[in-house]
């Protein structure tokens, strides 16, 4: 029961952790304890009866109970399930507006995506490769591979559609949560990402269910407190 514990104790007062560990002069098996080890510094010291006194308040959960609702929110769902009918292999097209005109003619890219359930259906990985047409650092239009890989999953303690993404045009993963509207069919995610230091982006992401053969993918971005699409692909499963 002692590990169990000290798993709630990490679990629970992260920020406390943190503190405890910058102090040197702490022993793990004394943060373990919940008491400071003889070496301790005043400091680590009064940190560490800080966990202790407010890791167990009156008519907090006791270990088995916080296991019990650990475990009850591990379980899948419907929207898990939902994620799970867009698992399969889609060809897709891309059009996108660099502009931000959304009205003029687009750049056009084909390309394939993978998405697969990892953990047992909790996750879904999705794994795209492409040729598309952007500019290079002369300005002038060249067609590159592109090879992106995101993750997909419904959290069920936020009550939150998450997603992770990253491409091979960068070296950031980009955040986002969302909701779904069972009327329309349609996923919206909200996040945000840094491409250049100091120029951050709020971006929203559609996704419409058209059947279990068909979704679109559109991505809007505030350029300028004012929102712009600039990109809207069309997937197609894959017989």
């Amino acid at each position: 029961m002692q590990r169990i514990a000290d798993m709630n104790i990490r679990t629970t007062k992260l920020k406390s952790v943190a503190v405890l560990l910058a102090s040197a002069s702490l022993t793990l098996p004394a943060f373990g304890q919940g008491t400071p080890s003889p070496m301790a510094s005043p400091a680590a010291a009064a940190a560490a009866a800080a966990v202790t006194t407010t890791t167990a308040p009156t008519g907090s959960m006791n270990d088995a109970e916080m296991m019990k609702q650990m475990m009850e929110l591990s379980k899948l769902n419907e929207n898990h399930k939902l994620l799970g009918e867009m698992a399969g292999t889609w060809t897709f097209v891309v059009k996108m507006w660099m502009n931000g005109d959304s009205t003029a003619k687009p750049n056009e890219s084909k390309g394939t995506a993978v998405r697969k359930a990892i953990m047992d259906g909790r996750f879904f990985v999705m794994d795209v490769s492409g040729k598309m047409d952007m500019p290079g650092q002369d300005g002038k239009m060249k067609n590159m591979i592109f090879k992106g890989t995101g993750i997909e999953g419904y959290d069920n303690v936020k009550k939150k559609f998450v997603g992770t993404w990253a491409d091979n045009m960068g070296t950031g993963i980009m955040m986002s949560e969302g909701d779904y509207d069972p009327s329309t069919k349609t996923f919206t995610y909200t996040g945000e990402y840094e491409g250049i230091p100091g120029m951050k982006q709020k971006i929203r992401e559609v996704i419409k269910v058209v059947d279990k053969d068909h979704h679109t993918f559109e991505w809007y971005e505030d350029r300028g407190g004012k929102e712009a699409k600039t990109m809207e692909i069309d997937y197609t499963r894959k017989k």
